[in-house]
């Protein structure tokens, strides 16, 4: 349950990062607190950083009673933090060497009620609100009797309730497990109100230190194990800050700085969004983060360039051979790379170290190159761990994260990321390998991008000294061919066309040449219709005439013989006889 949904006790802040975060404030206020941990797990620096805040930021006065490590050593050890435990000393903190010679223990009786006695004026003189007893558990085994040790714990635990100060107990806790006590004293869980649990263990030959906060009486906390990092400045517990996931939803895109794959984004990455490019080794993942860097410091912003592994000027060398220019923008200022070695230390500390660069840089975009060596740094749990703490953080500062992640596997419908944030990320480019006749050549697809429409065209990626240009693919018969495969499968089409060409010209004048002579036929055809018309026209003019001059004369001759001519009767017959014969059969 989140810390801070619920009311809970009065607490006292630790000035620790991250640690009152999970506790919803600190310690309990003039209650006891158990700190134990295994050897090297930061118990005493969390103890001494509890008391070093309490004085720098609330003015408490503190006593640190040292049972196992002298006093002065502890001093000296804390002034690699930076804390100045010297000044505090002269003011407000008091250091106390209490750690006995065992023929002291062992010559009689023991008890605490002398150390008690001592510390209580001490603690009236300063007016002392904090107080730490490191290393009990070495008092209490030089006492060697059960019971004994028991009584001195209690007397302990009562004489801290009476006089109203904030306690703190250190002690050892066995390997075997978190928070196990060795069984004599594990009576001492049960009777304080806190308990924190610290441990150290090497994974990978990595060394990981953890945090999980086992009780707390009167007040919600985070039960969950949080990673711990001693920084060069003290303790700092790795969180994802509050339970709800809330930061800025923007709808301004920002340049890939590859024009065509903006285009295939609609318009290039959503500002505040995470962005994921996965490859084998040599896909142009760098190529791709350091366009994007580029086209960021273009627009005039600060981008954070993280490269694992690989020094930064050799990536400003290998991206200027193909035409990006990243050492412009360094020396502007705009463009700050940070390189370093991922196994020098763990996947948390790594994170805290990027949160302090974005703090103090500031940036708008970041790119993280990759972000799968984060796996080599103590284990996948922790590099899964640490990467969606990374960018959560990031999108929560108003960032916009570039990430790529090297893969083995390279089909895209089955690869998958080591540090399982493509399930996360807002824009999901996957690079691969298209290998053909002898040539290996590089694709790109988008393989989601939420949010927005975008091409689910496969493209092919190809590097000059111009920079990156996208190049469509040719598809024939279900196989994706690229380069010289590409080349030789266009031009056998080119060829194919010409030749098809050539065909239907060819036809076409054949054709044209048979349309002329069949239109030639039918012009002679037509020619000859008319002469014969023309003949047939003089046919029948000869007849009309042969007929008239048959007429006149049979009237001529009725005439000379005394009798009637019906020559318009005759001619009307041979008009008849003409039309009949003038009619198609």
């Amino acid at each position: 349950m989140p810390a801070s949904e619920t009311q809970s006790i009065e607490k006292t802040p630790t000035g620790i990062k991250g640690f009152d975060e999970i506790t919803g404030g600190g310690l309990p206020r003039n209650r006891t607190t158990l700190v134990m941990g295994t050897p090297g797990a930061g118990k005493t620096i969390f103890a001494l950083e509890a008391l070093v805040n309490g004085a720098r930021i609330s003015g408490d006065s503190g006593i640190f009673i040292a049972f196992e490590e002298n006093a002065r050593h502890i001093i000296e050890n804390a002034a690699t933090f930076g804390w100045d435990l010297p000044a505090l000393e002269r003011d407000k903190l008091f250091f106390l060497d209490a750690k006995l010679p065992p023929t002291i223990v062992s010559s009689g009786d023991f008890d605490l009620t002398g150390i008690l006695a001592a510390i209580s004026a001490k603690a009236g003189e300063m007016s002392c609100k904090r107080i730490v007893f490191d290393g009990l558990d070495v008092l209490l085994t030089m006492l060697n009797d059960p019971v004994a040790e028991r009584r001195e714990v209690y007397r302990l635990h009562e004489w801290l309730l009476s006089s109203g100060v904030t306690g703190i107990i250190t002690a050892k806790s066995e390997d075997g497990g978190v928070g196990m006590l060795p069984e004599r004293y594990a009576f001492m869980q049960f009777m304080v109100d806190c308990v924190v649990s610290l441990h150290h263990r090497l994974v990978d030959r990595v060394s990981l230190r953890g945090l999980p906060v086992l009780k707390y009486r009167g007040s919600a906390f985070s039960e969950n194990e949080f990673p711990l990092v001693i920084s060069p400045t003290g303790i700092e517990v790795a969180t994802f800050g509050t339970s709800e996931m809330s930061h800025e939803v923007s709808t301004e895109r920002v340049s890939t700085g590859v024009e065509r794959l903006d285009t295939m984004l609609g318009g290039g990455y959503y500002r505040v969004s995470s962005v994921l490019v996965t490859g084998a080794p040599g896909t142009s993942k760098t190529t791709l983060a350091g366009s994007f860097a580029a086209a960021a410091c273009r627009r005039g912003e600060a981008a954070l360039y993280v490269s694992f592994d690989e020094a930064a000027d050799q990536i400003v060398r290998n991206l200027a051979s193909v035409g990006i220019g990243l050492q412009e923008h360094r020396d502007a200022g705009l463009l700050h790379m940070y390189s370093i070695r991922t196994e020098v230390m763990s996947a948390e500390a790594h994170f805290i170290e990027l949160k302090k660069l974005i703090c103090d840089l500031k940036p708008r975009c970041m790119v993280l190159d990759p972000i799968s060596a984060l796996a080599k740094t103590g284990g996948q749990v922790a590099a899964v761990h640490a990467s969606l703490r990374l960018l959560d953080y990031a999108k929560a500062q108003g960032i916009t994260v570039f990430c790529t992640s090297l893969v083995s596997n390279t089909d895209a419908l089955t690869e998958s990321t080591i540090t399982q944030i493509s399930t996360i990320a807002d824009t999901w480019i996957h690079l691969s390998y298209v290998v053909l006749a002898g040539e290996r050549n590089r694709s790109i697809t988008i393989v989601k991008s939420r949010g927005t429409k975008h091409s689910n065209q496969v493209r092919e990626l190809l590097l000059s000294n111009e920079g990156i240009t996208l190049s469509d693919v040719y598809s024939a018969g279900g196989e994706v061919l690229m380069g010289t495969a590409r080349w030789e499968k266009e031009a056998e089409v080119r060829e194919q066309e010409a030749q098809r060409r050539v065909r239907s010209e060819r036809a076409r004048r054949e054709l044209e040449l048979a349309e002329a002579e069949v239109a030639a036929r039918i012009a002679a055809l037509q020619r000859e219709l008319e002469a014969r018309r023309a003949e047939l026209a003089l046919v029948d003019a000869e007849d009309a005439s042969r007929e008239h001059g048959v007429g006149a004369a049979h009237d001529t001759i009725l005439r000379l013989r005394g009798g009637v001519g019906d020559s318009q009767a005759v001619n009307a017959a041979a008009a008849g006889k003409r039309a009949s014969a003038s009619r198609p059969a």
